[in-house]
């Protein structure tokens, strides 16, 4: 079994995202990544429509998959999805994630993407339903879990909503009810209590931004959060 087939079984996985590395330094950034054991990597792909935001291009993304071997795991949040998606799967990358929110045919862009052998998910905005989930649930790898609305949509500090453990566990009871092996994904201002409150069972990837990694000391930042992984899955 390959290393990006073997990722996904994994407990307490920790995806660091992209947009929170040096821009201007990628590839050695990534260096590091790959040298402290994480194997996955959080690609975010935004359009400044959908979220006033576009901190990362597509060709960017396609120079350094011929860089690394780490699992893409790409989130898009784009007002009009089909080019990216197009695009993302051409560039290869191991999991999509697509909003529901802007996406007339959530169960056609599943077909799609699983067509193309990719990973494919829903992601959810904080106050979007999980009944848009009732009829696709069994078609998603993965379901990610939006803690704070997309981007800077109102104010940099925003924290993440009161009600967003009450979200998480009441998608774990909805998996788990049907017997699925649908990942839970959790995006926005994950904190090591974050992963320590919720990686033992209720959540299953961690996108790990600023409030966990620090720029100058990623090794550092990283070593760390191995050490807090561990103490969770033990």
């Amino acid at each position: 079994m390959s290393l990006t087939a073997s990722i996904w079984d994994e407990k307490c996985i920790i995806s660091p995202s992209l947009i929170c590395l040096d821009m201007c330094n990628l590839e050695s950034q990534v260096r590091i990544l790959e040298g402290n054991g994480i194997n996955m990597l959080h690609v975010d792909i935004l359009d400044g429509h959908f979220s006033p935001s576009m901190p990362l291009g597509l060709d960017t993304v396609r120079q350094l998959r011929s860089k690394t071997d780490i699992a893409f795991d790409c989130h898009v949040m784009v007002t009009e999805q089909d080019y990216f998606v197009d695009e993302l799967l051409d560039i290869g990358v191991q999991q999509l994630t697509f909003h529901a929110e802007t996406q007339p045919h959530i169960d056609g862009m599943l077909n799609r993407i699983h067509a193309k052998g990719v990973r494919a998910g829903v992601a959810l905005k904080p106050a979007t339903s999980l009944s848009v989930l009732e009829y696709v649930l069994e078609k998603c790898d993965a379901v990610l879990l939006m803690l704070i609305n997309p981007g800077y949509a109102f104010f940099k500090g925003e924290k993440q909503t009161s009600y967003a453990e009450r979200k998480i566990r009441d998608l774990r009871q909805m998996i788990e009810s049907r017997g699925l092996n649908t990942k839970i994904e959790l995006d926005g201002r994950i904190s090591p209590k974050n992963i320590e409150d919720w990686g033992g069972g209720l959540a299953d990837i961690f996108v790990t931004g600023s409030t966990c990694l620090k720029r100058d000391d990623l090794a550092g930042s990283f070593r760390g959060l191995n050490a807090l992984r561990e103490r969770v899955i033990r």
